[in-house]
Formats: structure tokens, C-alpha cells, sequence
């Protein structure tokens, strides 16, 4: 399989429908990809079987399909290989456990729910003891975050740890507005999905690919943490934008749009309107933040050592944040995740396993 298929600019062959076009990322933003990719697709499905993440017959049926290694391989460009198979492969982990969020949500699996919660807290602070677990999901777990947890200090570790403690945490509170059928605020919902998306976590991992922990002084800079909080609000809001109908179908209530649609009074029709002007909003924001934070990175460089490397590693993080917006926009219509219309039931995606698992 090709990693782009249909081509990467404004005159792809891929029908992109109107409503999802966003001719500036296709002209501005050019999509790279990873040399590691094709290895890197054959490995993270080799993995997925290994540990029994997807049922043997959907990972030859979907997994290529599914892309999640291109996401990964376009986003993450210049790391070391084993960083990147360690990124794919946890991103991997990440769209399982989504689904399996979700499909114990749709069937009621509270108890199944809380388990797997708090197993996944002890698991983060702990892999070592958690990589032959029972369930799939915390060992596989354990397996990708024992593998982040070796490239950079103990430090990273820590962050790493304290912003995923968080997602899971986020993922609770979605599972209980879901099963209680309690549409967030517009408000509570932005600042909700900064949580489910992993906004931190995302950004977190630029820095092992780049092969340096960044000092306080600079993740916290205002350009660079602007320029990093723009980039993950264009991936979380397009795909709301994306996933609209395959979530209305599903009964969500997790979604921009149907906040929008629930609180705001807006229809249907004027919320995907919103979303694209929050989208665009996201992009211009973005090209002036990278700006100001590419100056912030020439000013790093003060003719020490360490003000190079700091400088290099800046341009490096800054680089795959703007890899981020073109690799999303592809992601979402190259994927079989988002294909809802093509699925024999709406609310039901096919490559996942709708058994009560880890309830064995």
C-alpha cells in the first residue's frame, strides 16, 4: 500500500467533500512522511497480534486500512526509528482503547469500565509489573509506555505520567455524560476534549523524537505553547467535523458540533459552519504563533552548545507541529475510521471487537 495513494496537493484524485476541504492545508501545508513508514505499518500489525489488541481476522482486514500508522509517520518526522515504532505503536493502543471505551459505553459494561480505569493508572505508574497482565489492553499498555519511558529522564517520564493520568480521568467523565446522555457545554466541552484528545500527551512526545527533554523555560514559552495547543485544537476539532455523523449515528454526546447543536440552538447545517470557521481560525492562528515561536528558537541559539541543541530541538518540535495539520487532514480521509457510510450498521464500526472484553 502506498502511503499517498491519492497524492498530497490541491489536485488529488481523492474526493474530499466540500464541507471537509480545506484547500490551505492541501496548498500550505505539504504532507512528508517518515522513510521508517513501511516497516513501521508491517511491525505495529505485527504487534497488534502479538498483543492480542485486534482479533487476527480484523488486523488483515482492517489495520492498513485504519492508517494509524501514517498518522503517526507523517506526524513524528526526523525520530529515531524505535521512537517512532514506540509512538506508532502506543497510538495504536490508543484507537483500541477508544473503541473499547466506547463499545462499553454502548452495552452498559460500567463495572468493566472501572476496572480497566483504575488498572490503567497502576499500569502507567508501573509497567514493568503490568506487561503479562490478563487484559490485553493494560498489557499492551504497559509494553508502550516501559518502551516511552526509556528514551528520555526521569523527568519526561513524570510528565508523560501526570498528563495521561489525566486523560484517563477525562475518559471517566465522558463515559459517565455518555451514560447519563448529558451533552456538555460548549464551554465544558473544549476544555474536556483538550483532555480525551491528549492534547499534552501528543505534544509531550515531540520532544523524545526530537532526542532532548525541553526545560520548563521553553515548553512553557508563550509561542511555543501556543503554537503547540493550536496544532492539537486543529486535530481535535476536524475531527468532531469528521466524525459528526458517525457519532450522531452512534448517540454521542461528545462532540463540538453537538454541543453546539444542543446549547447553542444552532442546526445541523450552521454547526459543520462553525466548525469549519473554528478549523480555519485554528490554521491563520497557527501561522502566526509559528513565527513568533521559530524567532523564540533563533533567539535559543546564543552560541553555546547548549543553545544550539535547545534551538535545533525547538525547530525540530515546531516543524512536526505544522506535520500535524497536513497529517490529520489526510488521516481522516484516507481511513476506514471514518468511512460510516460504507459499515453494514452506523453505530458500529466493523474492525472493532464488540465482545465484552476483559471480562473474561
Amino acid at each position: 500500500m502506498s502511503s499517498f495513494p491519492h497524492g498530497t496537493t490541491s489536485t488529488t484524485a481523492l474526493a474530499v467533500p466540500p464541507s471537509l476541504s480545506l484547500p490551505v492545508i492541501e496548498a500550505a501545508f505539504p504532507r512528508r512522511l517518515h522513510p521508517y513508514w513501511p516497516r513501521l505499518q508491517e511491525k505495529t500489525r505485527t504487534w497488534l497480534l502479538e498483543k492480542r489488541l485486534m482479533p487476527a481476522d480484523k488486523v488483515e482486514e482492517y489495520a492498513d486500512g485504519l492508517c494509524y500508522t501514517d498518522l503517526m509517520a507523517g506526524y513524528y518526522i526526523g525520530a529515531p526509528d524505535a521512537v517512532l515504532q514506540a509512538i506508532a505503536d502506543y497510538s495504536a493502543w490508543f484507537f483500541v482503547w477508544d473503541d473499547r471505551h466506547d463499545r462499553d459505553i454502548v452495552h452498559g459494561r460500567s463495572a468493566a469500565w472501572g476496572r480497566l480505569r483504575q488498572r490503567l493508572h497502576v499500569a502507567l505508574d508501573s509497567p514493568a509489573s503490568h506487561l503479562h497482565h490478563p487484559d490485553p489492553l493494560v498489557s499492551g499498555f504497559a509494553d508502550s509506555v516501559q518502551r516511552l519511558y526509556a528514551f528520555l529522564p526521569g523527568t519526561w517520564n513524570a510528565r508523560f505520567a501526570r498528563h495521561f493520568h489525566e486523560v484517563i480521568e477525562a475518559y471517566d467523565r465522558e463515559f459517565r455524560n455518555r451514560t447519563e446522555g448529558y451533552v456538555p457545554t460548549v464551554e465544558e466541552y473544549l476544555a474536556l476534549r483538550r483532555l480525551t484528545f491528549a492534547h499534552w500527551i501528543w505534544t509531550d512526545l515531540l520532544e523524545p523524537s526530537a532526542e532532548l527533554e525541553l526545560p520548563d523555560t521553553v515548553r512553557k514559552h508563550p509561542a511555543y505553547r501556543r503554537s503547540a495547543l493550536l496544532s492539537q485544537e486543529f486535530a481535535a476539532w476536524y475531527n468532531d467535523l469528521c466524525s459528526l455523523p458517525k457519532e450522531i449515528a452512534g448517540d454521542e454526546v461528545h462532540n463540538l458540533g453537538i454541543s453546539l447543536i444542543t446549547h447553542e440552538g444552532l442546526t445541523l447545517e450552521e454547526a459543520i459552519v462553525e466548525l469549519r470557521r473554528r478549523v480555519q481560525e485554528c490554521i491563520d492562528e497557527f501561522l502566526v504563533a509559528e513565527r513568533e515561536a521559530l524567532h523564540f528558537a533563533d533567539g535559543l541559539a546564543d552560541g553555546t552548545v547548549r543553545g544550539k541543541e535547545l534551538s535545533t530541538a525547538v525547530r525540530a518540535c515546531l516543524g512536526n507541529m505544522r506535520n500535524w495539520f497536513s497529517s490529520v487532514y489526510w488521516f481522516h480521509h484516507e481511513s476506514g475510521r471514518y468511512r460510516v457510510d460504507s459499515w453494514d450498521d452506523r453505530a458500529t464500526p466493523p474492525y472493532v471487537n464488540n465482545e465484552a472484553a476483559g471480562e473474561k
